[in-house]
């Protein structure tokens, strides 16, 4: 059902819908309006409405990020900072969005993510072969290497 021109009421009613979905950051908000062919006078009106009714807010919208990445993925506060600064948004927005994450619960995950990992690794039977399988793995999730680090060192011990 996608229409080939919007007014700009038709727009914004429609973007409502789309923010009101699940949050939203200005350039996922941007890179929808141009796909539907707005033009970029048309952009600069519908964003300021759209903050200005609460249906954009770059802070919410990082707090759920953070929130919903590391419970659901597991991904680590490096990969979250990473995929934040891709979507365009500030380094004091991006901290706001990591206080969600307790430090308690973050050491929890990470130790549960990372015996979880170990124990898939039962067909490798060399020991840096495995702490580097472990390694590369927590890594790419996102977790702070000098973490990673010192896990692989406890669970894989020479």
């Amino acid at each position: 059902m996608s229409k080939d021109t919007y007014t700009v009421e038709e727009a914004t009613r429609s973007i409502e819908r789309y923010c009101a979905y699940q949050e939203r950051c200005h350039k996922e908000i941007e890179d929808k309006l141009k796909s539907m062919g707005m033009i970029q006078l048309a952009i600069d009106e519908i964003i300021p409405h759209l903050i200005h009714h609460k249906f954009l807010n770059e802070t919410r919208y990082a707090e759920a990020f953070a929130r919903g990445k590391f419970r659901i993925k597991s991904w680590g506060r490096v990969r979250i900072v990473r995929e934040l600064k891709m979507k365009g948004l500030n380094e004091r927005t991006i901290k706001i969005g990591l206080k969600e994450i307790s430090n308690d619960d973050y050491e929890i995950a990470f130790d549960r993510l990372s015996r979880k990992r170990l124990q898939q690794l039962t067909t490798e039977t060399d020991t840096y072969k495995k702490r580097k399988k472990l390694a590369d793995y927590l890594l790419y999730r996102g977790w702070e290497s000098h973490l990673v680090y010192a896990k692989t060192v406890e669970l894989i011990p020479n």
